[in-house]
């Protein structure tokens, strides 16, 4: 039905940067908001960064200025850009979509979905 497809993850030296890639299934990724989270071991995912379908971000504070989300209508694509790497980032990054409405109403409680998350890897 609905797939998250994910690529770009790596090892990287501090101070690099990766592109990662979502890849969704177009009868959602138009309308729907796109977000980045990751995981690091023995800690709870987090959100990273996420985008409307009208273009609007939200980021952490953690990655503000370094992180930038963006996203492909016609490609039905998310990209996390990822600048000034270092090791605290090193994570399992997942990919999501989740309905705009799904906070608001009980109704799209099951309209939110994930990739299978690529790990990234930042150490010299």
């Amino acid at each position: 039905q609905v797939q998250l497809v994910e690529s770009g993850g790596g090892l990287v030296q501090p101070g690099g940067s990766l592109r990662l890639s979502c890849a969704a299934s177009a009868s959602i990724f138009s309308s729907y908001t796109m977000g980045w989270h990751r995981q690091a071991p023995g800690k709870q995912r987090e959100f990273v960064a996420t985008i409307t379908s009208g273009g609007s971000t939200n980021y952490a504070d953690s990655v503000k200025g370094r992180f930038t989300i963006s996203r492909d209508n016609a490609e039905n694509t998310v990209y996390l850009q990822m600048n000034s790497l270092k090791p605290e980032d090193t994570a399992v990054y997942y990919c999501n979509a989740e309905h705009p409405r799904r906070r608001l109403s009980w109704l799209y409680a099951d309209k939110d979905y994930w990739g299978q998350g690529t790990q990234v890897t930042v150490s010299s």
